[in-house]
């Protein structure tokens, strides 16, 4: 009872909220009624024969007949209408094959979901040890999901032919009875299907659980996480350490144009201010001679 109570302390059970886990549980749920819908089925139809002498007649005849579905084996008696004679007559048909075969791949997947559900809560992090794990839960997953499609649509086409085989419409043209005009054969109920088609529509679930669950599984693998890596971030270009710098290997292709032939505004107005400047003085100095005078 410790070693018990110590599992469900250690047990990561948060694992069934990720979708791994989660649909894991999902196919333990379904595997459980697809096979227990159809391995537990049993049915039922009733006929009745209404002879010329009423004596003679059997108003409720009851053939039963279950999984696995041999229904060769399933017989039942039927007056002949004649002086109260019965004949044994025998369904037509065996469809245990695709039957059985549908409920073992259901037995199968329950026994390999519980198993997994098991190793993902305690063991989870062996499960991921050396990537092992993910890659064998890929594979079976894989083998799984293809025989949930071979058996399920075996089954369907099983189903089929059970229905065909039991219809009580077509089984009252096995009475010998039945053939003469003066005899009345009808049938009085029918067999309920509705156990049987739920089984096979369980069937087509698990195949789209088992294939959905392929995904969630191979991101496990780590076999697509090189391909899913951000690109590198691309390099940028050194910015200049100050605007002077940038200004001394940048030219102004203009200003180099014009430095060749652009004459030096500041040398020459310098020059021309000289010259005025030192007229200037020559004309004004008689001036202020004769004013002293």
């Amino acid at each position: 009872m410790d070693v018990v109570n110590q599992l469900v302390a250690q047990g990561q059970f948060r694992v069934l909220k990720v979708p791994l886990g989660f649909i894991k549980a999902l196919e333990w749920f379904f595997a459980i009624f697809a096979f227990s819908t159809c391995g537990s089925y049993s049915g039922m139809f009733k006929m009745s024969v209404e002879c010329k002498n009423r004596t003679d007649s059997d108003l409720n005849i009851d053939v039963d007949f279950e999984y696995p579905f041999r229904l060769h084996q399933v017989y039942f008696d039927a007056p002949t209408c004649n002086g109260g004679e019965k004949e044994r007559l025998f369904l037509i048909g065996d469809y245990s094959s695709s039957a059985e075969f549908f409920v073992t791949i259901g037995v199968f997947a329950f026994l390999y979901s519980t198993a997994a559900l098991s190793i993902y809560i305690f063991f989870f992090e062996k499960y991921k040890e050396n990537n092992k794990g993910p890659l064998i839960d890929l594979g079976v997953t894989g083998v799984f999901a293809f025989m949930w499609l071979v058996s399920s649509a075996a089954w369907a086409k099983g189903l089929s032919d059970v229905k065909t085989a039991t219809d009580p419409g077509k089984v009252v043209t096995l009475i010998s009875a039945c053939n003469a005009e003066v005899n009345r054969c009808r049938e009085v109920h029918d067999p309920v299907m509705s156990g049987l088609n739920t089984s096979v529509a369980f069937g087509f679930i698990n195949l789209i659980l088992w294939v959905g669950n392929l995904w969630f599984v191979f991101k496990e693998t780590g076999i697509i996480a090189p391909f899913m890596r951000a690109p590198p971030p691309q390099e940028k270009p050194a910015a200049p350490e100050a605007y002077g710098q940038q200004g001394a290997y940048e030219q102004d292709p203009y200003a180099s144009n014009q430095g060749g032939y652009q004459p030096d505004y500041n040398q020459q107005g310098y020059n021309q201010d000289a010259e005025y400047g030192q007229g200037y003085g020559q004309q004004a100095a008689p001036t202020s001679f004769s004013n002293q005078m």
